[in-house]
Formats: structure tokens, C-alpha cells, sequence
């Protein structure tokens, strides 16, 4: 079976979800919610939340004339855009005060934010490999 291509808008939430695997890897018996909550703050949730990743990204495809190194096809205006789009929702969810937690030991409503925004993507990332038939790394088992 051919491995199908994946879409630039899934690229991040890949990132994501591999790197919430290799916490659940590396600490067994954890939850996928406690290795969520364990990526918040890693120097790759930094680089995604601050802007970082995208930016780097944007100048990387911006100096290669906008052409997959993949497959050698010029990337369409509208990706461009929905990455763009992709990058300001990221940054806007993703940013967090110096407080992870209230006095309560509940999460404040911006690491909430934070938080969900990770899980749905982790969900996106599944979906799109089910959907494609890549199924043999889904450690996070998050979609049924």
C-alpha cells in the first residue's frame, strides 16, 4: 500500500502527537491526558505556542520559491493561507500565564484552553491516519 502524502495543515499536529507519545513512552502508566498536560511547557510546546515553529517554517518555504521539497510541486496560495490561519489559532490557544494552576489545583482557563486545543489536534492527527490507513503508530488510541 502506498503511504499517502500528508497535508501541510497536519504537519504540526503530527509534531505534537509524536512528542505526547514519547512522554507516554517514557513514563509508563501515564494518561494521555497527564502526557498532554506533560508536553505544556517542553521546549517544542514553547517553539509552537510562541509562533516559532511556523515562522521558521514560513521562511524555510518562502526561501525554497514556495515549492514542496516532497514532491516538487508549488504550494498553493490558499495552503499558504490556512497555515497562516493554523499559526495565529496555535498562538492564540496556546499561550499560557507563568501560572500552569490556580491555588485550587484546577486549571486556569487559559491552560484549559491549551490543553484542549492539544487533544483535538492529537484527535485530527488520528483521524487523518485512520482515515488514510496508517494506523500502525497510534500509541495515544484517542479515536476509537
Amino acid at each position: 500500500m502506498k503511504v499517502q502524502k500528508r497535508p501541510f495543515v497536519i504537519f504540526v499536529a503530527e509534531i505534537i502527537y509524536l512528542k505526547i507519545c514519547d512522554i507516554k513512552k517514557n513514563n509508563p502508566g501515564i494518561s494521555n491526558i497527564e502526557a498532554i498536560s506533560g508536553f505544556i511547557g517542553t521546549e517544542t510546546y514553547q517553539e509552537i505556542s510562541s509562533g516559532k515553529f511556523h515562522d521558521n517554517w514560513f521562511n524555510e518555504l518562502k526561501n525554497n520559491n514556495f515549492i514542496d521539497k516532497e514532491t516538487g510541486e508549488k504550494i498553493p496560495l490558499e495552503t499558504i493561507k490556512l497555515l497562516e490561519i493554523q499559526r495565529n489559532t496555535i498562538t492564540k490557544e496556546l499561550k499560557i500565564s507563568d501560572l500552569y494552576y490556580s491555588k485550587s489545583s484546577y486549571p486556569l482557563e487559559s491552560s484549559q484552553k491549551a490543553f484542549n486545543l492539544l487533544w483535538r489536534m492529537c484527535e485530527s492527527y488520528e483521524l487523518w491516519c485512520k482515515e488514510t490507513k496508517q494506523i500502525e503508530n497510534l500509541d495515544l488510541n484517542i479515536v476509537s
